[in-house]
């Protein structure tokens, strides 16, 4: 079985979900997921990737979002966890609050992972300076890391 360490920041789609779990074709992948949403810190940050795809209405209204409660977390991992099972995949997971990175570095130790998948949105100003979680995950764990990015659905 191949195991997997799968971060998030929203729920899966089921595009999401078919994605992840045929990488490997026919081969039967376990899932940890670690669901880190993005919080009040990266406001900005977003905002500023709004701008450069061009969703100047989502810049707008971005106070407007309440994606970083931990109970909309908390929801989007069961949600996610739930069609990962659909999908005949093992998966199990947890909401992480503070130090992702540090905290994907435990997970992959502790399963003993064979790979960590990065599914984001598009973060172009954290991507150009490497601060994006693949690129900084890179340097933290000792197995490949995969960055994909997350259907809009």
């Amino acid at each position: 079985m191949f195991k997997t360490v799968l971060m998030i920041e929203k729920a899966l789609s089921d595009a999401d979900v078919e994605l992840v779990t045929t990488l490997h074709g026919e081969e039967k992948v376990s899932f940890v997921v670690l669901m880190q949403p993005r919080g009040k810190q990266d406001e900005l940050l977003r905002a500023l990737d709004d701008v450069a795809l061009g969703h100047l209405d989502k810049v707008v209204h971005e106070h407007d979002e309440t994606e970083s409660t931990p109970t909309l977390a908390s929801e989007s991992l069961a949600h996610s966890l739930r069609h990962l099972q659909a999908a005949d995949a093992e998966a199990t997971g947890e909401v992480v609050e503070a130090n992702p990175l540090e905290r994907l570095r435990e997970v992959v130790e502790r399963t003993g992972a064979d790979e960590v998948l990065v599914l984001t949105s598009p973060h172009f100003v954290e991507e150009f300076f490497h601060r994006d979680w693949a690129s900084q995950a890179r340097h933290k764990v000792g197995v490949p890391v995969l960055k994909l990015f997350a259907s809009d659905s």
